[in-house]
């Protein structure tokens, strides 16, 4: 990939990376309730999702699960349930408090495939790489080259921005753990209206 495609690829990648999602809520959340350090598996699981499904949208089989409708609907009720399931999960938790000590270390492999598992099961990401990738290939190179180019990119752009929001989050800490559950609550509350206007959402 020429270094000013690679550049405006970039770019476009920041752009697509700060408009909230689900990836972004929760690191929101995890940033609050975990801390930073913790929200890192999160993260990792998410970047990880991403990178997967940007791979597949390159190498053109993206396009292909669109054309099938059957199962691009299953993808979309897939991920809605999970994003609901989610969304009930952080409503019944504890509230946020200043202390992460002492927390399970299976903790973090849930963080890590929560991250994933909300990433690779969002229909919106494949519609949108598959959507914006092919402008930035070049039928002429290698393809395995700038897939990696493309997905490690995005990789590096998507988890430096869901850590600036989960450290943002982090810092104000003592103020959530003064709110009790109301945080909680709400951002449960957002996780099951994503997952509702997914499916049915064309």
């Amino acid at each position: 990939m020429p270094f000013d495609t690679w550049l405006l690829y970039l770019f476009t990648c920041f752009g697509i990376a700060v408009v909230p999602g689900p990836n972004a809520l929760l690191a929101l959340t995890h940033g609050a309730i975990y801390g930073q350090r913790r929200t890192l598996f999160t993260i990792s699981g998410g970047v990880l999702g991403f990178a997967f499904v940007l791979s597949l949208c390159a190498l053109g089989l993206g396009a292909l699960i669109q054309a099938s409708a059957t199962w691009f609907t299953a993808l979309k009720i897939a991920g809605g349930l999970y994003l609901i399931w989610l969304g009930f999960g952080l409503w019944r938790s504890a509230p946020v408090s200043l202390e992460t000590s002492g927390m399970p270390s299976l903790r973090r492999w849930s963080l890590f495939r929560q991250g994933l598992v909300s990433a690779i099961s969002n229909p919106k990401a494949l519609l949108l790489f598959t959507a914006f990738i092919p402008p930035f290939l070049d039928p002429h190179r290698n393809l395995i080259a700038q897939t990696a180019a493309i997905a490690l990119t995005y990789a590096v752009v998507e988890f430096f921005v869901e850590f600036m929001v989960a450290s943002a989050a982090n810092r104000v800490r003592p103020w959530l753990a003064r709110t009790g559950r109301r945080f909680n609550k709400v951002c449960g509350g957002f996780f099951v209206l994503f997952g509702v206007a997914l499916p049915i959402h064309s």
